[in-house]
């Protein structure tokens, strides 16, 4: 005899074997038994969480010769010949092949003719999204005003497509995914009726990887079982067959990009691959493993919400110490991103060590999180007392004779305004927010006119990061000066790309104006 897939096997029979849509089912029960049925349902939802199933279910329901409490009692000859597809009562249409406008005019003409055996004549249209515009116009009258003996079950998993006209004459049923609990329950129950055996972990796990769908739950149970057979499933097989990963690779990931450590997050890529792992599902797995972290390090009582082991546990709020909230949901956004263009590309692995040096540069990426990420580092950079300052290029030219280098001219007057914030910078830097501050506590200053003060920065980035109109930076510093000094200065920021010391290239007015205070002081005591 030729073998029977599981979720062909243990279809639900009857409307109490339906699991996760308890109120649907409630409510097409009371139906039922109460005779208000309807003639148009429409059932939605996300593929395998038994929207055929269920239609199927009233289609034998409401023929049924001796109904139990609105379920089809399964013995009479409609139940036998409706659950065999033999019956002439129950006419199941595939949209995505029939879906022009002849195939509905067929259907027009059919419901003219009552049932030969039982009350109702059944339409269930699968996938109904895929009919045509023409066809939806064809269905619309004869879906509006059909004969009392007629009715219509539309299932599909793209509701927004369906016109609204053919919306407005349909009782919705919207079908939720099914959690993983109730999943890991009724998998828990096959595989008792199949006198097999599996680690409770190993059957979560096939459940959280259905996505909400039974049936899909049911595919993957059934091909672990035939890869072991015979066997105690275990969690390791299962990631095995399925080609997932386990949750202590996807921390030693982690951790080797919150270090920056490069070498060591391609090493463990190439494990991935060589292991034969799938990189769509890595993906998948890895984004629902930094959701975890994300939810752990957003509130303290978070345990109980997350579905991990003790050991697990211990991993995630040792990482939360390591990475902040911002940074983990600029992973999400890098890894969902991806995730998207992975599907259609035959270089994923490229595409992997691409994002994962991204995570690990942000000044590869442009987006506002990648700045707020770079500024972060140059703020740890300053509290451990660590600057690196990145000098342009300088290009490879012959040795000439060593000439004196030209000194900038000293001002013969400089402007009381800008003579005022040279005195009270070191208050005007204390008053700025802490971010700009870190930067600009290591500026110098110069003069660039009549009336422009110059802040000079020895790093690039940093000059051109505090210049940017998109940021506030700029505005921070005028403000803070304005605060100070009663008055607006104009500030230009500027970075030292002369190869030169500073005090070889400007005018440094700190130390102009501080040798002017000294001599007037001495002066004056004379």
């Amino acid at each position: 005899m030729s073998y029977t897939a599981l979720y062909r096997k243990y279809r639900p029979r009857t409307f109490a074997d339906v699991k996760g849509q308890e109120p649907i089912v409630t409510t097409i029960q009371n139906q039922i038994m109460a005779g208000r049925i309807g003639h148009a349902y429409l059932f939605c939802g996300t593929r395998g969480t038994g929207k055929t199933t269920v239609a199927k279910i009233f289609a034998r329901a409401v023929n049924c010769e001796h109904p139990v409490h609105g379920n089809p009692c399964g013995e009479c000859s409609i139940c036998k010949a409706v659950a065999s597809g033999s019956s002439l009562n129950v006419i199941e249409i595939d949209a995505a092949s029939n879906n022009g406008v002849d195939n509905i005019r067929e259907i027009r003409e059919e419901v003219t003719y009552p049932p030969t055996e039982g009350k109702f004549k059944v339409y269930i249209i699968d996938e109904v999204h895929m009919l045509s515009m023409g066809a939806f116009n064809a269905l619309l009258k004869t879906l509006e005003e059909p004969p009392s003996y007629v009715v219509f079950i539309l299932a599909t998993t793209e509701a927004h497509k369906i016109p609204v006209t053919i919306l407005s004459r349909c009782q919705r049923y919207d079908f939720r995914r099914i959690s993983t609990e109730t999943i890991a329950e009724r998998l828990t129950e096959l595989l008792e009726r199949e006198h097999a055996q599996a680690e409770e972990k190993a059957v979560r796990y096939i459940a959280k990887s259905a996505d909400g769908a039974m049936r899909d739950a049911l595919s993957l149970l059934d091909q672990c079982m035939a890869f072991y057979m015979g066997e105690k499933l275990t969690y390791d097989q299962v990631l095995s067959v399925i080609g997932a990963v386990d949750t202590e690779q996807f921390s030693s990931l982690l951790r080797a990009v919150v270090s920056d450590d490069i070498p060591a997050a391609m090493r463990k890529v190439e494990d991935l691959v060589s292991q034969g792992k799938d990189l769509g599902q890595f993906l998948q797995d890895f984004i629902w493993y930094l959701r975890n972290l994300l939810l752990l390090q957003s509130s303290d009582d978070m345990e109980d919400v997350l579905d991990l082991s003790s050991e697990n546990l211990l991993l995630l709020k040792e990482e939360c110490s390591m990475i902040d909230g911002m940074q983990i949901m600029r992973y999400i956004r890098i890894f969902s991103e991806l995730s998207n263009q992975i599907r259609f590309s035959a270089q994923k692995r490229i595409l992997i060590e691409i994002v994962i040096i991204k995570l690990c540069r942000p000044e590869m990426e442009e987006h506002y999180d990648s700045v707020l990420a770079r500024l972060d580092r140059l703020e740890k950079k300053f509290e451990e007392g660590v600057l690196v300052r990145q000098q342009p290029a300088q290009p490879v030219v012959p040795e000439t004779p060593v000439t004196e280098t030209t000194k900038p001219e000293i001002p013969k007057a400089i402007p009381e305004d800008i003579r005022s914030v040279v005195q009270n910078w070191r208050k005007i830097v204390a008053d700025m927010p802490s971010m700009v501050r870190n930067i600009v506590r290591k500026a110098h200053l110069s003069l660039g006119g009549d009336n422009l003060l110059l802040i000079v920065l020895d790093d690039v980035f940093e000059s051109e990061l505090v210049a940017k109109e998109d940021f506030v930076f700029k505005d921070q510093i005028a403000d803070s000066i304005t605060r100070s000094i009663g008055k607006k200065v104009e500030i230009q920021i500027q970075a030292n790309e002369t190869g030169q010391p500073f005090a070889d290239a400007f005018v440094d007015l700190e130390q102009v104006i501080h040798t002017d205070i000294e001599y007037t002081e001495d002066f004056s005591d004379v």
